[in-house]
């Protein structure tokens, strides 16, 4: 599935803006450089984790999460050298298939943080090899309308979902650095998916 309507084109800032206020009940995991730094800035949340320096972890991180709380929805946002650097991840997320994961992949062409050197995704449909490894749902978008239509859909589908975001690089330099330390965003997250399990429970009980 794929949207080609072209409307104004979407940077890594205003891709998250109109992404974040669909992942208000996710556990969010950013992949590290500019889409953290961009999220962080935009609107941090306890529930939010930023990678600082682990390059394509991000999906990995958040398959963890997805495993070990169920109940919560997850939503990885990454890049696309971030992914192209972990490919292997979305064979793993495909074969254990955790039923509330959404994985965004803003896909601006460029390593942004190092100098905006090109990567190969514009020869690579990161979203089909993502289908062909067991996610349920894919979709590429190119403008903010499609991007919010597709989102409404993918954060209420049985997943594992990717929702491949063409970008162009921002303009300007990039959002202030991550003002916690890697072990205060872990610590918070967990604390948060603690919280969040509780009240599963509570409500159940």
């Amino acid at each position: 599935m794929s949207s080609g309507v072209a409307g104004e084109c979407l940077t890594t800032r205003s891709a998250l803006a109109a992404a974040l206020p669909w992942l208000t009940r996710h556990a969010v995991v950013c992949a590290n450089g500019h889409i953290s730094r961009w999220a962080c800035a935009l609107g941090d949340r306890p529930d939010q984790f930023y990678m600082i320096g682990s390059m394509g972890l991000a999906s990995s991180i958040g398959l963890g999460i997805a495993l070990v709380a169920p109940e919560r929805p997850v939503c990885v946002i990454d890049g696309d050298g971030n992914l192209l650097m972990n490919l292997g991840s979305l064979a793993m997320v495909g074969a254990l298939a955790p039923q509330r994961f959404l994985h965004l992949v803003l896909d601006n062409g460029a390593y942004a943080s190092t100098g905006n050197q090109a990567t190969i995704s514009r020869r690579v449909a990161l979203e089909e090899i993502a289908r062909a490894a067991g996610y349920r749902c894919t979709a590429r978008v190119r403008d903010a309308e499609a991007l919010v239509e597709w989102l409404g859909r993918f954060a209420v589908a049985s997943g594992p979902a990717l929702l491949l975001i063409e970008t162009v690089p921002d303009d300007g330099g990039p959002a202030p650095r991550i003002p916690l330390a890697t072990r205060a965003l872990a610590a918070r997250m967990q604390a948060a998916l603690t919280a969040g399990n509780s009240s599963a429970r509570a409500e159940r009980s």
